[in-house]
């Protein structure tokens, strides 16, 4: 289950409260536990797509988001941003991971023996998607997937990235621009 800040339930609303420093000792943690459990499946997806279908390091990275967040939790200035900030540190996580990388790691899934003829071209396919965005920069990965994979309006981009505007515009138009470059070059290659 994931929440939206726009629509807060009184459950959640409840929990934020708790998060306040003067909360009985038990009830923060168990309030933070809560909101960050209705944040792990998005986050989980976000990271995944972010660091390219790296399940292992994406739950990696989820886990270190949400330690991370634990630790800070004294920084949050408005609980009903929680989502927000929340995302926030994952974007973070991903873009430390992916920057920290000394040799990408190669994956190479073998088609199904059984598959049928048609299904090797959607194999060549998820393989050139994966290329490609194996060649953007983690900030541009950040912005395609927060627009693309949450859904998320520019505006809210900003506020989980802290990037001005026009950076994120800017990023989303170059990340386009290379990914649709990078497939075009790869359907050249395939076809003789």
């Amino acid at each position: 289950m994931s929440v939206t800040m726009d629509v807060i339930t009184a459950r959640e609303t409840s929990h934020m409260a708790t998060l306040d420093r003067t909360a009985a000792p038990g009830e923060r943690e168990a309030a933070f536990a809560r909101l960050a459990e209705t944040q792990l499946d998005a986050a989980y997806h976000l990271a995944t797509f972010i660091l390219v279908g790296d399940r292992a390091e994406a739950e990696d990275a989820v886990h270190d988001a949400a330690l991370r967040a634990w630790q800070h939790l004294g920084e949050v200035r408005d609980p009903a941003r929680f989502e927000a900030w929340f995302t926030r540190i994952v974007v973070n996580v991903c873009r430390d991971r992916i920057a920290g990388r000394r040799t990408r790691p190669v994956t190479l899934a073998d088609p199904d023996p059984g598959a049928a003829p048609d299904h090797a071209e959607a194999f060549v396919r998820a393989d050139a998607i994966e290329q490609a965005m194996r060649s953007l920069s983690a900030d541009q990965r950040i912005v395609i997937g927060l627009r693309f994979v949450e859904d998320r309006s520019l505006e809210e981009i900003v506020v989980r990235t802290g990037e001005r505007p026009g950076t994120v515009k800017s990023r989303l138009h170059y990340a386009l621009r290379a990914l649709r470059a990078a497939l075009e070059a790869d359907a050249r290659e395939v076809v003789p």
